[in-house]
């Protein structure tokens, strides 16, 4: 068996070409969705991820406003940047690119956010929404990485409905999120979340119809340890030096050698990564919608 592949690159040109119409319409009453970033620091991966959002911004129409600080910002100088955007009406929709510089407080400045604003979902207002399960695409943000996860599975036609799901990690971007939307009533799988303190992982993974894995481990799930068919996305992301050259090489969570026993396998980068920017481009235009009603 080789697995197919869950191109995020074809799914995520699917949800940005279903966004046009309705920027268009936007537009038309002389609205224009704004994406603002927040960079601290000289973090490379980073600065790339931000690069990659604007461009994406700006092949879809949207306005751009970008903020790079140093690395020596204080708490009270991102505070004051992230309290002008929040009054600013030309953004709807703001990021905060973690990781932030050890002295500042990224809880205090995700909480900063203006709800209505929180591009990424990860407002604690938002996520309480999520877990009171009163939220949805136009309501409220949504997690990009979930749930550009769990829409690359449904565009590939794979039915999640009474799936067992396995997530690795239980941080709030990725796996605790995951937990939240996978088990509500329109896609009723159900879900195990592995952790650190998980014991024997291998006898969780041989149980998965899908494995989803979100924690920066090399190679962590290997192919013995899946149950043949299994659905896998890698959503991990670590990095290590390529000796003959000298530069950083990306490494996923899952062993190459698990595409000879899953039906379905998400390539790292090209899988879930294309997905998650999808999904801010569409929380940036709901913001826009919810903060513009037609009259």
């Amino acid at each position: 068996m080789t697995a197919q592949i869950l191109d995020g690159e074809k799914a995520a040109t699917e949800v940005k070409s279903e966004l046009v119409e309705r920027i268009a319409a936007l537009k038309r009453r002389g609205i224009t969705p704004g994406l603002a970033t927040v960079l601290v620091g000289e973090d490379p991966p980073s600065h790339a991820y931000v690069r990659m959002k604007h461009r994406d911004a700006a092949a879809l129409g949207l306005a751009s406003v970008e903020r790079q600080l140093p690395a020596e910002t204080s708490q009270e100088e991102l505070d004051a940047v992230i309290d002008e955007l929040n009054a600013n009406p030309e953004v709807h929709g703001i990021l905060v690119q973690i990781p932030l510089p050890k002295h500042l407080d990224e809880q205090a400045v995700l909480e900063r956010i203006d709800p209505a604003k929180d591009a990424d979902g990860l407002h604690p207002v938002n996520l309480g929404r999520l877990v009171l399960n009163v939220n949805g695409p136009i309501d409220t943000p949504l997690p990009c990485t979930p749930v550009g996860a769990i829409e690359l599975m449904l565009r590939n036609d794979i039915d999640l409905k009474g799936k067992h799901v396995v997530v690795l990690g239980r941080g709030i971007t990725v796996g605790r999120a995951l937990g939240l939307l996978l088990t509500r009533r329109a896609i009723n799988a159900t879900v195990t979340l592995t952790h650190t303190g998980t014991v024997d992982l291998p006898s969780h993974l041989r149980q998965a119809d899908v494995v989803i894995s979100a924690v920066g481990v090399p190679h962590l799930v290997k192919a013995a340890d899946l149950k043949p068919g299994a659905v896998v996305l890698d959503v991990g992301v670590s990095r290590e030096i390529n000796e003959e050259t000298g530069k950083p090489k990306l490494l996923g969570d899952i062993d190459p050698a698990a595409a000879e026993v899953a039906s379905w396998i998400s390539p790292n980068p090209g899988g879930v990564g294309p997905m998650t920017r999808a999904m801010l481009m569409s929380n940036v235009v709901a913001a826009a919608e919810r903060q513009n009603p037609p009259r």
